[in-house]
């Protein structure tokens, strides 16, 4: 089973329209009513966005004459369903268990103690 990722290529796409420097995007979105700080639009090209206000992402889409395709692309990642985590020798596994009888060796029981009656 795969999941889903994404990537973010606001940084490509300026590239391709000969943006190189993120503050070159504020005044291209205040044209659009979307008005972010340089930190605001730095952080937005240079990271991926778990959100993003889609008023944000139209003005990107509409500044950089661009589609959400453009933008963000699918990702499938493979699943770590079914691969090995390296447990499964650890005491309290049926395994480790095993693994403790052959080298002679028994699990205790738990005690349990009376609770202090102060």
């Amino acid at each position: 089973m795969n999941t889903l990722d994404y990537d973010w290529r606001l940084r490509e796409v300026m590239a391709t329209r000969g943006l190189f420097s993120t503050t070159k995007l504020i005044p291209l979105l205040n044209e659009r009513g979307v008005h972010l700080s340089a930190s605001q639009i730095y952080r937005l090209a240079a990271e991926k966005p778990e959100r993003l206000n889609l008023q944000v992402l139209v003005a990107l889409m509409d500044a950089l004459d661009c589609s959400a395709d453009d933008l963000i692309g699918k990702v499938r990642v493979p699943s770590m369903q079914g691969r090995s985590t390296g447990t499964e020798d650890a005491p309290g596994t049926e395994k480790g268990l095993d693994v403790l009888r052959e080298k002679g060796l028994r699990p205790r029981r738990a005690r349990i103690l009376p609770a202090d009656e102060s």
